[in-house]
């Protein structure tokens, strides 16, 4: 028989958005219960293990390095990028929200809970032919993701300790069979532990779903690909394993929720296999350098449009689909992988998430040599020798024990190698290269000055040994998801809301069922999570 447990609120998920949501509700004095299907260790999902990136609007960072961003152009560089339709309603509330509201409800918000963030502003996502971000936006919490997710965690706690004790419960390892309803208002959930079989029933009048996207399970994320593009056979996955689109489904089918946009989704092109899983099929993201060479499974360049990060990812991931094989390959030498490469994420960043300021600095001056000789160490899909030649060489065997084929002549490499520094011979003044043209861009804003190489040939003396990384299709987060007004509430096909129940964060597509439309200007994630928590508590506690 079920236990039986009673509160004000359930929270079904323990990610950031829940525990914001929980934490707002818990300071107006409400009992709040959270249902996370992880450890108890590992309460806070993915946030716990992300970079911590954030696109935020009229900060006073942004201030001081004069970038004169407003909510109206971020508005404005959103609706374009994401190409959001003029009958995406609720989404492009959602957008508008915002971009009105990030300053003060995040940014302001997490300063105030102690947190800071790094004083230099990135420029991701410009866009191939500037469409994307406009101007800078892109703020990293000091500490990493982690530092936000704890201290989000710590004034949960808080929050619960004061006035009457009690009122906080979560139940870890535990995951949510049934939402409960009568006449199609919320009474409750069902939950089952997953190690004993326990069964529990809390009773609640509001339920908040905020169990994350669907792009957790890789055939979920396959299943949901538009059929308009091209479709990848694998991926690497690289978002929480247990977002598997099973309360989506639920929400659904039982409940009158819409689930909208579940063909759209932020993955990266770039995915290595995690040397340590977590779990089965765990990927590491890595961050694409600019100046490495990206070709396909032969050893050519992929083209005519060169493969560039830092301006599209949505259609890097497209380019690297429609790819004969489910392989890419990044070519480079030791000089631009100490200057640039970086792998997303807390666990591989650990200046940043430790706060170690003086290392950080050293090491962007210097070279992260340290990483890349990490990955030298603990990755079979990164190969580095002393030749081209030697190198290709190992690109097959790695091939050859994986999927049983080899696929890089060595004078094919040699070939895409010399075309490539063809473009210095006469200096770089008269070179005629659009990877060349993006990086010489990309150098201009100093941030990313410090992070990019200048360009030079591949095959410059003392720059190496080579180094070529194998790389695949990787899953992040859903850009979809149940659709939402703009106070958190799960609306059915007619519109009205659905008694009692809400859904925050990644579950609701970070707001409206897919605010990003097609793509996101990057780090609107966790803000989403934020906004959408914040927006669901206060209607919860005014009964609005």
């Amino acid at each position: 028989m079920a236990s039986a447990v009673r509160t004000d609120v359930v929270v079904v998920g323990g990610g950031l958005a829940g525990i914001v949501t929980a934490m707002e509700c818990l300071k107006a004095g409400r009992h709040v219960t959270v249902i996370d299907r992880d450890t108890s260790d590992r309460l806070g999902g993915l946030a716990l293990w992300a970079f911590g990136g954030m696109a935020l609007v009229g900060t006073p960072l942004q201030q001081r390095m004069k970038i004169p961003d407003t909510p109206e152009r971020a508005l404005r560089d959103w609706l374009s990028f994401g190409e959001l339709a003029e009958d995406d309603t609720w989404p492009r509330r959602w957008a508008e929200f915002y971009v009105q509201h990030s300053r003060e409800q995040v940014y302001d918000w997490l300063v105030s809970h102690g947190l800071k963030f790094f004083p230099a502003v990135n420029w991701v996502e410009r866009g191939r032919f500037g469409e994307g971000n406009s101007v800078p936006r892109y703020h990293v919490v000091w500490g990493t993701s982690r530092e936000l997710t704890r201290r989000m965690i710590s004034a949960m706690q808080r929050a619960a300790a004061e006035g009457v004790g009690g009122r906080l419960k979560v139940l870890s390892g535990h995951r949510v069979t049934t939402v409960e309803n009568s006449a199609g208002v919320i009474s409750g959930v069902q939950a089952v532990h997953e190690a004993s079989g326990a069964q529990v029933r809390v009773e609640a009048p509001v339920v908040v779903l905020a169990m994350g996207g669907v792009n957790g399970s890789t055939e979920q994320c396959i299943a949901n690909w538009p059929a308009h593009r091209p479709r990848p056979a694998t991926m690497l996955n690289g978002a929480h394993p247990f977002a598997d689109g099973a309360l989506h489904r639920l929400a659904t089918d039982e409940l009158g929720a819409q689930l909208t946009h579940a063909g759209e989704m932020w993955n990266y092109a770039a995915g290595i296999p995690h040397p340590h899983p977590h779990f089965p099929g765990h990927g590491l993201s890595t961050i694409p350098c600019k100046s490495a060479l990206w070709l396909d499974h032969t050893g050519r360049r992929i083209g005519p449009e060169p493969l560039v990060t830092g301006f599209d990812t949505h259609e890097l991931c497209q380019q690297v689909a429609v790819q004969k094989q489910p392989w890419t390959w990044h070519l480079m030498n030791w000089r631009i992988a100490a200057r640039e490469f970086a792998i997303s994420g807390a666990e591989h960043n650990q200046r940043v998430r430790d706060k170690q300021l003086i290392r950080f600095v050293l090491e962007t001056a210097l070279g992260n040599h340290r990483l890349v000789k990490q990955m030298q160490r603990e990755s079979r899909h990164f190969l580095v020798d002393d030749t081209l030649a030697g190198l290709a060489q190992k690109m097959n065997a790695l091939t050859q024990a994986e999927q049983g084929s080899q696929h890089i002549d060595p004078a094919v490499l040699q070939a895409t190698a010399d075309a490539f520094d063809a473009n210095f011979a006469k200096g770089l003044a008269l070179s005629n290269d659009d990877q060349i043209r993006r990086i010489l861009h990309a150098r201009q804003w100093g941030p990313e000055k410090m992070r990019t190489c200048k360009p030079e040939p591949l095959q410059t003396k003392g720059a190496g040994p080579y180094i070529a990384i194998q790389v695949q299709l990787i899953t992040r987060k859903s850009l979809g998801g149940l659709q939402t007004d703009l106070q958190s509430r799960v609306l059915r096909a007619d519109g009205g809301a659905v008694p009692g129940l809400y859904c925050v964060g990644e579950a609701a597509g970070f707001g409206g069922g897919g605010a990003s439309g097609k793509r996101s200007l990057e780090g609107t994630f966790l803000p989403g999570c934020i906004l959408t928590a914040r927006a669901a508590a206060r209607s919860i506690v005014t009964g609005a």
